[in-house]
């Protein structure tokens, strides 16, 4: 492993328009030591900055860097990045693709010590798949972690999802960069669903009834307005898969989680592309939205895949 001091993320690494580097933050000092240069040197000489983190952190750089915010374009990240699926479609690419002339840079923070051990295979798979879905793009993108408050297996896991890190001003090559690795390694079966969530098996025929039992069951939980709405719409989509893709049928389970409903649609077919669901669907392009349809919709969005099929587990707060 190589370091070498440095002044921003960018530094020494124009061989490749590309640039992931993971920010490894103690204190809100290091935090802003980190960040503020790198927007300010961005806006300087007319790079395009969004900066996508949680809230409390969104408050911190707004207000250290003055008027400067005002040329920063900021989202939330528990809110545009609740789901870690949608994050690479409606976060970096909607912002990246709105700049295709120039560099851009994006401070994108999906892992926070608030998210749970559900969510965070969902998270790592995400940071790995950026290397892919951004593979040859101008673009920076850098991930700050709390190295004071996330376990140390996620900083572990960090430096085989990006191919740079900085820690303490000094930037070095990841010695165990396999974002490959990381996605296969996370592809893992789906946690038992509660015995009382009898499944609902469907073929094309029965597509009409076993949407129709979703949102019914849906409403008994609690669900109502946008969000019953946002389960007709992914249950629809999901069903329809398994029909075309899946081998003709599948199984559609539904219960109650912590404050969520939790819903489960699993088929014989095999997701072989893991960026599947995660690209902003073309203009003309006709069908193939159905996956990026649900992590739109859903607060979380975990996928198992093997040889005997695929699980796809999508979670609806708002009950």
């Amino acid at each position: 492993m190589t370091a070498t001091k440095t002044a921003g993320p960018t530094e020494g690494s124009t061989d490749e328009p590309f640039v992931h580097p993971a920010l490894f933050y103690r204190g809100e000092e290091e935090y802003l030591d980190g960040t503020v240069p790198f927007i300010r040197e961005g806006l300087k000489v007319g790079h395009p900055v969004a900066v996508a983190v949680p809230g409390p952190n969104l408050t911190l750089l707004r207000d250290s860097l003055g008027g400067d915010a005002a040329s920063v374009h900021f989202l939330d990240m528990t809110d545009a990045g609740r789901n870690p699926g949608r994050i690479i479609p409606r976060v970096l690419r909607a912002f990246a693709d709105a700049h295709t002339q120039t560099h851009v840079r994006i401070i994108g923070e999906p892992i926070w010590a608030g998210r749970s051990s559900v969510e965070y295979p969902a998270c790592v798979q995400h940071e790995a798949l950026i290397n892919p879905a951004f593979e040859g793009r101008d673009l920076t993108i850098l991930c700050p972690y709390d190295a004071e408050r996330l376990d140390e297996d996620v900083l572990t896991d960090a430096y085989a999802t990006h191919p740079v890190t900085i820690s303490g001003g000094s930037r070095s090559t990841s010695p165990s960069f396999a974002p490959g690795q990381i996605v296969d390694r996370y592809n893992r079966p789906l946690p038992e669903a509660p015995a009382t969530a009898e499944p609902q098996h469907f073929g094309v025929d029965e597509l009409p009834v076993v949407r129709r039992f979703a949102v019914a069951r849906g409403a008994e939980l609690g669900l109502s307005g946008v969000r019953l709405d946002d389960l007709a719409l992914a249950v629809a989509e999901l069903t329809t898969n398994s029909v075309v893709h899946g081998g003709g049928f599948g199984s559609l389970r539904i219960w109650a989680g912590d404050s969520q409903v939790v819903c489960e649609v699993r088929d014989r077919g095999q997701l072989n592309d893991p960026l599947a669901g995660r690209r902003p669907a073309a203009r003309d392009q006709r069908g193939g939205r159905g996956l990026l349809l649900v992590h739109t919709v859903a607060d979380l969005v975990r996928i198992h895949t093997g040889a005997e099929g695929t699980a796809i587990r999508f979670y609806l707060g708002g009950c």
